[in-house]
C-alpha cells in the first residue's frame, strides 16, 4: 500500500491498523533543538481519546505515546531536545475486540471504504477498516504536536465543531472558551444543548449523523505557500480531505464566495499604527493566490455519518450475494466530534512544511 506519506520538507509517514498491535508515525524534517517530550505529545492525544463521554465510540484506548527514536536528552541538553533524526512514534493498541467487526468479515458496509479497499487490493482488513479507520488518526495527532513545536506558540491554531446533523451554531454567540466547556468542542453553549438531544436520539436510533469542523490558525505571518503548484490553501485542502470520512473543504468563505460579489469580496486594507496593513475583512481566509496574507487561516471540512450503524442496510457479499448488513459494536454516533483536535493537527503539520520551506526559498 503506498501513499502513506505527505509533506515536502517536513514529513510524516503514518502506519499501522485500527485493530493492529500498535499504530503510529515516523516524521522526518524536525530541526535540531526544539525541546520534545512523551508527554508534550501526550497533551494533544488526550484531547482526540476515544471513551471520553457517551457520545464517542466507548473504546477505552488510553493512547500513550513512546517516542523510539529523534530525540536526545543528557545534563545539558535541559530535557529531552530533537536530533534532527526521523522522530518515530508508537501507540499500541490495547482495547481492540474481534467482535466489534467480526460479523462483517464477508459484508461490505454502504457508504464505507470496505468494497473499494477490496477492488484496489484484493485483500481486505475488516477488523476496523484496517487503514480506513479513524483510529488512524491518532498518528496524525502525535505529529501534530511536533509540528507545534516548529511553528512556535506565536501561531494559535484551534477548531470547533460549528454543526452537527442540521443544526449549526449562531456565530453571534460564538466563544471558543465554551469549545472546553462540552464535548463536542462547540462554540456556543445554547446550540450544545440542542446536539446533546440530537445524538442521544441518534444514536438510540442505531443511526449517525455528520458534522462541519472549523479550523483557525492566527499568527501566521505573511509570505507563506508558494504560488500556482504549491500553494499553502491548495496543501491545506488537500490534508483535510486525506482524514478519513472528510467529504468537502472550504477555505474562507469557500463556495459562499460564489454568492458574493466583487466589492463583498475584496478583504479592503489599510495601513496600521505599526506600518504593517491591516484587513477589514477575511473573505480569502488568509490565503491569497496560494501565499498567507497574515490574516488567520481558517478552513472548513464536511465529515459524513459513519457507516457503521445499526440499522440494517442493503448491500452485496464479497462473494456477490445479496444481503443486509448492520455494524454492532462500539462506534460513534458522529465521528465528526473527535475530528476538531484531528483538523487541528493536520493544519498544523502543512503550516509547519510551509514554514520550513519559506524559510529554505528566502531565508527568512
Amino acid at each position: 500500500m503506498s501513499h502513506n506519506t505527505f509533506g515536502h520538507l517536513f514529513r510524516v509517514t503514518t502506519w499501522g491498523e485500527s485493530h493492529g498491535p500498535a499504530l503510529g508515525c515516523v516524521v522526518d524534517g524536525c530541526p535540531p533543538g526544539l525541546p520534545l517530550s512523551g508527554a508534550d505529545i501526550q497533551y494533544w492525544l488526550n484531547r482526540r481519546a476515544p471513551g471520553t463521554s457517551r457520545f464517542v465510540t466507548q473504546r477505552r484506548e488510553p493512547d500513550e505515546v513512546k517516542i523510539l527514536s529523534g530525540v536526545f536528552e543528557d545534563d545539558r541538553t535541559g530535557g529531552p531536545i530533537t536530533t534532527g533524526a526521523p522522530i518515530s512514534l508508537m501507540i499500541e493498541n490495547l482495547d481492540q475486540r474481534s467482535k466489534d467487526y467480526g460479523e462483517i468479515r464477508d459484508l461490505y458496509r454502504p457508504g464505507h471504504a470496505d468494497y473499494t479497499y477490496d477492488a484496489k487490493y484484493g485483500v481486505r482488513d475488516y477488523r476496523g477498516g484496517g487503514r480506513s479507520s479513524a483510529r488512524e488518526t491518532a498518528a496524525r495527532v502525535a505529529a501534530g504536536a511536533v509540528a507545534r513545536r516548529i511553528l512556535g506558540e506565536s501561531v494559535q491554531i484551534r477548531a470547533a465543531v460549528v454543526q452537527i446533523g442540521k443544526i449549526a451554531i449562531d456565530r453571534a454567540r460564538w466563544n471558543w472558551s465554551e469549545t472546553e466547556n462540552n464535548p463536542f468542542w462547540c462554540p456556543d453553549a445554547e446550540t450544545s444543548k440542542q446536539w446533546e438531544t440530537l445524538l442521544d436520539e441518534t444514536r438510540k436510533d442505531g443511526n449517525s449523523v455528520g458534522a462541519v469542523i472549523e479550523v483557525e490558525a492566527a499568527g501566521v505571518p505573511a509570505g507563506w505557500g508558494a504560488p500556482i503548484y504549491g500553494k499553502l490553501d491548495a496543501e491545506i485542502a488537500g490534508a483535510m480531505m486525506s482524514i478519513n470520512a472528510v467529504k468537502g473543504v472550504e477555505i474562507g468563505a469557500g463556495f459562499a464566495a460564489a454568492e458574493l460579489t466583487g466589492v463583498e469580496n475584496a478583504d479592503e486594507m489599510r495601513a496600521g499604527n505599526d506600518g504593517e496593513p491591516v484587513f477589514l475583512s477575511n473573505a480569502a481566509g488568509g490565503v491569497l493566490g496560494g501565499v498567507s496574507t497574515g490574516q488567520p487561516v481558517v478552513a472548513r471540512i464536511a465529515i459524513k455519518p459513519t457507516s457503521s450503524i445499526l440499522t440494517p442496510r442493503r448491500t452485496i457479499t464479497r462473494d456477490r450475494q445479496n444481503a443486509e448488513v448492520s455494524t454492532k459494536g462500539r462506534h460513534d454516533p458522529c465521528v465528526g466530534i473527535r475530528g476538531a483536535p484531528v483538523a487541528e493537527a493536520m493544519l498544523a503539520c502543512v503550516l509547519a512544511d510551509a514554514k520550513l520551506r519559506h524559510r529554505g526559498q528566502t531565508g527568512r
